[in-house]
């Protein structure tokens, strides 16, 4: 005699149609369930060489960020808003990440000169150095965990993670 799994939904209360399909086949309500912990679950295993990266040079995900946005910006440098916008994490206190970049040496501030209450940022030669340290070690780990797929298989997870960013407006 089989053994029988007990189910305790209620027939009433049941889902229908295709989301009884799902809801059998596995443990997700739906694709776009799947994919988004897919999303998250990639992220938290890749993140992780990262956070240890970043923090053997004294530095977080946000401050890396923080330095790269000022690297790039040459010597236009950036205000703290246009630092926010350019953040590939969103983080409470710019101002604040900003001090800290700073206090260490690694970026400057300069105030405006027609317009006193803007404060630019701009990268130092010290925090030039800092990241020219780990470009290499960055472009490895991006090798290590990523070169094993195939570079159309890339560009393919790079356009659907694109797309997943940007969903078409409404009109």
């Amino acid at each position: 005699m089989g053994t029988r799994k007990h189910n305790p939904v209620k027939a009433s209360s049941a889902p229908s149609g295709l989301a009884r399909e799902i809801h059998k086949s596995g443990p997700f309500s739906s694709p776009a369930q799947e994919a988004y912990l897919n999303l998250v679950r990639t992220f938290a295993v890749l993140s992780q060489d990262f956070d240890r990266l970043f923090r053997r040079h004294g530095l977080s995900g946000s401050t890396y960020n923080l330095l790269r946005i000022l690297r790039g910006a040459g010597h236009q440098g950036r205000t703290c808003g246009e630092i926010r916008d350019h953040m590939i994490w969103r983080v409470p206190d710019v101002t604040r990440l900003a001090d800290n970049v700073v206090r260490r040496g690694l970026a400057s501030r300069v105030r405006g000169e027609g317009d006193k209450r803007t404060v630019r940022l701009f990268i130092t030669v010290k925090g030039e150095r800092l990241l020219a340290r780990l470009d290499q070690a960055v472009l490895d780990l991006h090798a290590r965990q990523l070169g094993h797929m195939a570079e159309t298989d890339l560009a393919s997870l790079s356009g659907l993670l694109h797309a997943a960013r940007n969903p078409p407006s409404e009109s």
